[in-house]
């Protein structure tokens, strides 16, 4: 598959419009300038001192991953390098005198398209949220900046290899994979993860094939959190609603069919500690053809709880107890009615396993544990208190949360916590190593979570480069030293093909005579 890039070369092309499979600077339109070779000869000298003379070579910057955290990253590490200062205070006396605008960044994603979480992740009735690629497609149109897509770190090239290629690295490749339940029945037909689920309707290709079947009438969602919320109001909303999304064709096809009418999202703890913002909340009230069940038992007393409590929590907290109120008055007046469409919130209600239907291919319920809230506030445990009930379903999607993957042996990582182990970014014992959003903190907080911390990280190196931690004295190739990294492994891949055929068939290999097939080998 071809490799789209954006920056240097044509301008104005916009994203993937250089012609693919083309590598080395020269092509790129900026490549090694011959102050870069001049410079390499120039008296030893240490850090952003060197690179502030006028023979000194510009540094290279890598940025892995192309969601918010890449491209918040790349942004404000060209923007500080291009005015020369290296805080956003008028009065910062920390500046880059020269030299500050042959910086140059390139952005690597596994994925041919770039965006990340902002295309495969925000609902598509969000539109507002996916406004941030206008500012994430001018910072790839930069001279100073190019992406490479189709590219996968750890597998077509090491963090070793872009260290030697780049005067620093910042691994921003998100969470891509989700937490499990750990309980029996999770892989019965009709569980899915919240991750898939999205990805099958936001467009992520190793999604497309999911297929869920919605055929019954009853969906439980496990989470508290916006992706939850999210679910639920794409499961329930009217399709003219969402005809006018970006959302994939075949999966507006499958809702079309769904005979999904009541979504129920239970979570361990209790009103206090829902996850989901009040934006989200609102959005699924009033959602057209719906009507919301929560249970004004629920929230007793609670009103004199959050007297004190930060005014998002009140706020938050004071519409759930609003909502429950005036929807448990309204619904004893439509009983009699044509029942809408429902969605509801339960709490303290730990899922213990997933039920099986009789032939024990399908899943038919949940059985949960209550439990009772020891402590208070967000620091409150959900504890068993040994009674069960069981929650009739056939739907199951579980939005406990997503975790970011080991990407490269080389690169230190905290397995219980899912995260790279750094301090403000700078990951722990390898210099010139950084990260940035969800790899570095866990994959919480909105958009502008993920901004102002990508904006911590390009501001550690920055930092770097000013004190001279980053050695800039010596001139890094960047994408041209990867580019031949890349053509010198595709035939490999060729060849481990034919090998692993011929071992199958009892021969030394099988050779793939068809060039078609070949370049879908080495992805083209």
């Amino acid at each position: 598959m071809p490799r789209p890039r954006a920056g240097g070369g044509r301008r104005g092309d916009g994203l993937g419009a250089v012609p693919p499979r083309v590598y080395g600077d020269g092509e790129r339109g900026r490549g090694l300038h011959s102050a870069t070779s001049e410079a390499m000869a120039a008296p030893a000298r240490v850090g952003l001192r060197r690179w502030l003379s006028s023979r000194a070579p510009a540094p290279r910057i890598c940025v892995v991953g192309s969601g918010p955290a890449g491209f918040y990253t790349a942004q404000h590490i060209l923007k500080f390098l291009a005015t020369g200062f290296l805080c956003s205070t008028p009065s910062c006396p920390a500046f880059l005198p020269e030299h500050h605008d042959l910086a140059q960044v390139d952005i690597y994603e596994k994925l041919p398209v770039p965006f990340g979480l902002v295309r495969f992740g925000v609902a598509p009735d969000h539109p507002e949220v996916k406004n941030v690629i206008n500012t994430f497609t001018h910072t790839a149109r930069s001279d100073r900046c190019a992406y490479y897509g189709n590219v996968t770190v750890g597998r077509d090239v090491t963090v070793g290899e872009l260290q030697q290629a780049y005067h620093a690295v910042v691994l921003s490749y998100g969470a891509e994979d989700n937490r499990v339940l750990g309980i029996p029945g999770e892989n019965l037909s009709g569980v899915y993860s919240a991750r898939a689920f999205v990805g099958w309707y936001n467009g992520l290709p190793e999604n497309r094939d999911l297929k869920p079947d919605l055929s019954c009438e009853t969906a439980l969602i496990l989470g508290h959190g916006n992706v939850a919320l999210d679910i639920a109001r794409i499961l329930l909303s009217p399709l003219d609603f969402l005809r006018k999304t970006d959302i994939t064709d075949c999966s507006l096809a499958a809702l079309a069919c769904s005979k999904v009418k009541r979504v129920w999202l239970a979570g361990r703890r209790g009103p206090l500690q829902v996850a989901f913002t009040i934006k989200e909340l609102r959005e699924m009230i009033n959602l057209p053809g719906t009507q919301p069940v929560l249970n004004p038992a629920d929230f007793t007393g609670l009103e004199n709880a959050v007297k004190d409590a930060p005014r998002p929590r009140k706020r938050l907290t004071e519409l759930m107890i609003k909502t429950a109120l005036e929807k448990h008055r309204e619904k004893a007046v439509m009983a009699q009615a044509a029942v809408p469409r429902q969605w509801g919130l339960k709490f303290q209600r730990s899922p213990q396993e997933v039920l099986p239907t009789a032939d024990g291919m399908r899943v038919r319920g949940v059985r949960m544990a209550l439990t009772r809230l020891e402590g208070s506030g967000d620091s409150a445990k959900a504890v068993p208190t040994g009674d069960m009930e069981e929650l009739e379903c056939g739907l199951v999607l579980s939005s406990i949360g997503y975790r970011s993957l080991p990407l490269d042996p080389a690169v230190p990582f905290d397995t219980q916590h899912s995260i790279i182990p750094n301090n403000l970014g700078r990951v722990m014992g390898v210099p010139g190593l950084y990260c940035s959003g969800w790899v570095k903190r866990g994959p919480v907080g909105v958009i502008i979570t993920t901004m102002n911390d990508s904006f911590d990280t390009a501001q550690s190196v920055l930092e770097d480069l000013q004190e001279g931690v980053l050695d800039v004295s010596v001139s890094k190739e960047g994408f041209g030293a990867v580019g031949s990294i890349l053509r010198s492994r595709e035939w490999e891949k060729i060849d481990a093909a034919e090998v692993a055929r011929g071992k199958a068939a009892g021969k030394p290999r099988e050779k793939i005579v068809d060039p078609q097939e070949m370049l879908q080998l080495i992805g083209h």
